[in-house]
């Protein structure tokens, strides 16, 4: 069974880079010039920023990103130090909490470029093995991350997970040490939905990008520090925040965060989708903040898929005609590399941990883009259209809804409050179907760790009992698979209960096989399947005539 999942994954992942490539229409070798443009700021936003970085590489265009933290890069950008800037927030005056100047007198517009999830990855070991199915509300949450809450056997913790309580072990919150955008995400969550308990630990009622330290808190630079600090040895008892293609690059499992429906769910790209469908854009183009979002909604969205901490990050580009760092060159660099990354470099882009522009952001993008040719009318924009773009998002007949959000299958009843948690119960079973994290695969139950069930692995059918611990779901029977998502979308179970639940190729399941084969899962192995998909045709096209020959 491992080995058709693996075939699978490895025949979606082909299918991704070849629709990467394909969405890849620079024009470098004719027409404009380009030049190195460079950039800093967003960690939360890097992984997605580098892939598109390394994508367009081959065509000739050339872009330096730094990953210094969204308030670093709004400051580089300010002093003109870089081209352009990637952030999660827009310019605040001032920070609410520190004070610190965050202003930039160099004319420039928001455009936004992906969304995705802070997710909260931690490290529990139980007899050490990891625990892998975390559950939080978000009360337990802002407790934790203000000192209210400080073992992991605490009973709120145990509440959330439906009566499984954790050891006696201190709870070791991980900050980011820099101006973060995915500190002012979180922290901006907190101030919203918890204004009481952030405003009395905060001395402050706003959000802030520097998360304040004291008690057992540890601050670490950077997204890669933070996951850095929790893998390591002595990580045993951490829980930090991040966006969550770096926990689910490492393999890491995130806590599943209780939505207002009442579910807990993962902040994978179709929940964000979901959530974000309630994000308000500010559309007033005579605003310094047009593009940038509120996320009131968001947060307290009823629909069971939401994700409640998904978000948008954004470029600051320049447009000024007279930018003294600017020149036809690398405008036209800028212009060609941002619609690369709202457009074909959004395909790809779910399964590494983020969640791709639907239309509306992407036509806003295309109208930020080309106050680059307003600026300076040498710039060719006559390739970039809507018609020409290579989004996930996009239902090509129904332009104006978004395919993600739609696509998105419903949580299982196993993470419903009052029920589960999901893969509850030990770490080990049987022979049969297996499980990774928190996710089911046809044959057994879900569990945390790596969880065996005694049914026949296939197509999302399975007879047997899922063992390995209490709380294990039965094989799935008359089991119907979305195509667009690999999951299972309706069926009956053995035990005659109904519902939906994840099967087969999680993203998780994904990044752990790439991981496998690379040690750079999302740039070698993409290079390697391309490179399959182009040498196997003409490879067999000589093999074939020259078994015409000896004939």
């Amino acid at each position: 069974m491992r080995s058709r999942l693996f075939r699978r994954r490895s025949a979606v992942v082909t299918l991704m880079v070849l629709g990467v490539v394909a969405g890849l229409t620079v024009p470098a070798d004719a027409g404009p010039a380009h030049d190195t443009i460079q950039a800093s700021g967003s960690s939360w936003s890097a992984n997605a920023v580098n892939q598109w970085v390394a994508d367009v590489k081959a065509s000739g265009l050339r872009v330096s990103f730094t990953s210094t933290g969204s308030a670093q890069g709004r400051k580089d950008f300010a002093a003109a130090v870089t081209d352009f800037a990637v952030s999660d927030i827009g310019y605040q005056g001032a920070d609410p909490k520190t004070g610190e100047a965050d202003t930039s007198n160099r004319p420039y517009a928001y455009l936004p470029i992906v969304g995705g999830g802070t997710a909260f990855p931690y490290k529990i070991l139980v007899g050490g093995k990891p625990v892998t199915n975390l559950r939080l509300s978000g009360l337990t949450l802002a407790k934790i991350f203000t000192g209210a809450i400080t073992n992991w056997n605490d009973v709120a913790i145990t509440a959330d997970n439906n009566g499984r309580k954790l050891p006696s072990k201190p709870i070791i919150p991980v900050v980011h040490s820099e101006g973060a955008g995915s500190t002012a995400q979180f922290t901006r969550y907190l101030a919203t939905m918890f204004p009481s308990i952030w405003s009395a630990y905060n001395k402050n009622p706003s959000f802030t990008e520097y998360y304040p330290h004291s008690g057992s808190i540890t601050a670490v630079y950077g997204s890669d520090g933070v996951m850095n600090y929790i893998s390591s040895k002595s990580g045993d008892g951490t829980i930090g925040y991040d966006e969550y293609s770096y926990p689910l690059g490492l393999g890491y499992p995130v806590a599943k965060i209780k939505n207002q429906a009442g579910y807990f769910v993962l902040p994978d790209q179709y929940n964000d989708a979901v959530a974000l469908t309630q994000a308000k854009i500010n559309m007033d183009k005579n605003s310094k903040d047009y593009l940038l979002q509120t996320l009131d909604k968001v947060y307290t969205y009823s629909d069971p898929r939401t994700y409640p901490l998904s978000s948008y990050s954004y470029a600051v580009i320049p447009t000024a005609a007279d930018d003294r760092r600017m020149t036809t060159a690398k405008r036209q660099t800028l212009a060609d590399f941002l619609f690369y990354s709202v457009c074909g470099g959004q395909a790809a882009i779910g399964a590494t941990g983020y969640s791709s522009l639907p239309l509306n952001l992407v036509k806003a993008s295309f109208e930020q883009i080309a106050k680059l040719k307003q600026a300076d009318p040498k710039v060719d924009l006559t390739s970039q259209s809507p018609s020409n773009c290579n989004n996930p998002t996009f239902d090509r007949a129904h332009p104006e809804r978004n395919h993600l959000a739609e696509i998105a299958p419903q949580p299982a009843a196993c993470d419903k409050q009052g029920a589960g948690p999901c893969g509850a119960g030990g770490n080990s079973g049987g022979s049969g179907g297996s499980t990774t994290g928190s996710t089911q695969t046809p044959g057994g139950g879900t569990t945390g760790g790596t969880t065996s069930g005694g049914g026949s692995a296939g197509s999302g059918s399975g007879s047997g009992t899922g063992s390995g611990g209490t709380g294990a779901i039965k094989g799935q029977a008359a089991a119907k698979i979305n195509p667009d998502t690999g999951q299972l979308v309706s069926g009956t179970s053995t035990d005659g209960s109904t519902g939906t639940t994840d099967v087969a190729a999680s993203p998780t399941d994904l990044a752990a096989y790439t991981r496998a084969v690379s040690s750079s899962p999302f740039a070698v192995l993409a290079v390697g399947l391309l490179l399959l998909a182009l040498v196997t045709p003409p490879l067999l096209t000589r093999r074939l005539a020259r078994a015409k020959g000896t004939k």
